[in-house]
């Protein structure tokens, strides 16, 4: 089974490289940009087909090491 996770800063966390890449944005034209937020995927593939056993470890890495729960929120995506 395939996991797809999705890392992001929690709003109201100071997130100056969204504001660097919306500059640059800005600078190539795409004026129209705004409130920019940058994150981080995750692919990775677990063994056996139980969706919620897999959620279970998922979350669990994510607590543990994927993401900093104190200023990022994670999101996982289960599939195929």
């Amino acid at each position: 089974m395939k996991a797809r996770i999705t890392v992001t800063l929690k709003r109201g966390v100071l997130d100056p490289q969204g504001k660097a890449i919306e500059r640059a944005l800005h600078t190539l034209g795409f004026g129209e940009v705004d409130h920019v937020r940058q994150g981080k995927f995750i692919e990775l593939e677990l063994p056996g087909a139980d969706a919620a056993a897999a959620r279970a470890e998922v979350e669990a890495m994510c607590e543990r090491l994927l993401a900093n729960t104190v200023i990022e929120d994670y999101q996982i995506e289960l599939g195929q």
